[in-house]
């Protein structure tokens, strides 16, 4: 009784409490209070506080500085600190891309895809700072600067050293897409050099054509966060690469009927795909919602998060349901691919969709990837490992022209008509598929004639562990397969 009798006073007295110090913070500003304060003679060595001047704390002078100037420089502080989180964001998916393509790829071939993954960002950091973000943010004169910027290299002009920071860990997501098309056959030499031509050229000047104030972007083209210049250059890139290599051995198979048959190499660890599946997701909100480039922009940056869950998770549910019909299960790597396939999608239209389209986008990537895997594997015998062609390729693609389809009209106005806005985006993914799979596929065919693209027969049926690294991912552990 005794208990119960405490318990209930001493919430009586927080209560009491609590509304007096309401009761203190009202009256602090009552009227009344408020003329006192305002009749009060500020002290000398003060300014008077006006509405368009505010003193310096740390000034013992007198000196002053403008309301708008102090608001101006809040702003830029706040949304320093914002592209500088997205971009640690974004750069976090490297890792998260590392998972997934290690995970999708046999044991042999871990260690491989790990280096790979290293160096995405070192080469691509380095090439982007000397040569890409001049080619792609630089000036020209006249018609050329539509097409190719040539300045501030090395930043050596503007100081823009935030948005570059930003822009480098785009760049090395596109490079990192190319190599797990490319897996478990490519020589590591051969992967070095191919990615500093991706972060030193292939990128950074059709990039120029959409963010660098190119061609594009004056015909109106959107792209918010890179379904085509980031996720579509990787992907494309990767398929010219998968052709000119070829497959991998024992992936096609010609019967005693005469006809080939796909072998399906299954990947060595699912839990490892599937956190490499959930960073990415994680890191994508960096990636999307850092596009916004201003961080005061909170209702913008809302929609964005918005529209870039509903997309993925609708994605996700639709690729699982279609490989269920499919193949009468609910297979585990398609479902995954579909989370990728979502992100990728939403990511140029998310800043100008409804909730509702963006479940709409998300449900045709579900369905699309899955198609498309089948296709490429399939139909056209191209041999891509870890399915990037589809997921980043088709599906950034498919979001660059539903941003025509779907995108809010006054938001884009840039392109009067439905269709007009529908046609600059087809014109713009078709211009980016001519650039990519142009100059990847001259790079890759310069590279297979000299330094050699593909590693020996042996190495590849040893593993690409031993032949390139000389060490194993799993030292100590014997890997089978149990049939």
């Amino acid at each position: 009784m005794h208990k119960y009798l405490f318990g209930w006073l001493f919430v009586l007295f927080m209560a009491l409490t609590a509304t007096s110090a309401f009761a203190e913070d009202s009256t602090a500003v009552t009227p009344a209070v408020t003329e006192q304060v305002a009749a009060a003679p500020a002290p000398a060595s003060e300014a008077a506080l006006t509405a368009d001047k505010i003193v310096a704390i740390t000034a013992d002078d007198g000196a002053t500085t403008s309301q708008a100037e102090e608001n101006d420089l809040f702003h830029k502080s706040l949304t320093a600190i914002w592209l500088l989180v997205c971009g640690m964001l974004v750069f976090f998916m490297q890792p998260g891309f590392a998972m997934v393509e290690a995970g999708l790829c046999r044991a042999k071939n871990v260690n491989n895809i790990l280096m790979k993954n290293a160096l995405d960002i070192c080469i691509g950091s380095i090439m982007f700072f000397f040569v890409g973000w001049g080619l792609m943010y630089g000036k020209m004169g006249l018609e050329a600067g539509k097409f190719i910027g040539f300045s501030d290299f090395m930043i050596s002009s503007s100081g823009d050293f935030l948005n570059w920071f930003f822009q480098v860990v785009f760049c090395a997501t596109a490079a990192t897409i190319v190599s797990g098309a490319m897996a478990e056959r490519t020589k590591f030499t051969a992967y070095l050099a191919y990615s500093l031509v991706i972060s030193a050229v292939i990128y950074p000047i059709s990039g120029h054509w959409i963010w660098g104030g190119g061609w594009l972007s004056e015909l109106g083209f959107h792209d918010f966060a890179g379904s085509t210049v980031v996720h579509s250059v990787g992907g494309w890139a990767a398929m010219m690469g998968a052709i000119i290599l070829g497959p991998r051995i024992g992936k096609y198979v010609k019967g005693e009927d005469g006809k080939i048959h796909v072998r399906a190499i299954q990947g060595h660890n699912m839990p490892l795909v599937c956190l490499g599946v959930f960073i990415l997701w994680f890191a994508w909100f960096g990636f999307n919602c850092g596009s916004t480039l201003d961080g005061t922009a909170h209702e913008s940056m809302s929609l964005v998060a918005m529209t870039t869950i509903l997309a993925t998770a609708a994605s996700t549910i639709v690729a699982m349901a279609t490989s269920w019909v499919i193949g009468k299960k609910p297979d585990v790597s398609m479902t995954l691919n579909g989370t990728l396939a979502g992100l990728v999608a939403i990511t140029a239209p998310c800043d100008v969709v409804s909730p509702g389209a963006a479940i709409v986008i998300g449900c045709v990537a579900g369905v699309l990837v899955v198609l498309s895997v089948m296709f490429f594997e399939q139909v056209l015998h191209i041999d891509d490992p870890v399915g990037a062609i589809s997921v980043h390729a088709i599906n950034g693609a498919w979001g660059t022209i539903a941003v025509g389809i779907f995108g809010n009209l006054e938001t884009l106005g840039n392109v009067n008509s439905r269709l007009g806005q529908i046609g600059v985006q087809s014109l713009g993914v078709l211009a980016v598929f001519l650039w990519v799979t142009i100059t990847s596929g001259i790079m890759f065919l310069i590279i297979k004639k000299t330094m050699g693209l593909r590693v020996t027969e042996k190495e590849e049926l040893r593993g690409l562990d031993i032949g390139e690294h000389g060490s194993e991912a799993y030292n100590g552990f014997q890997i089978f397969t149990n049939m």
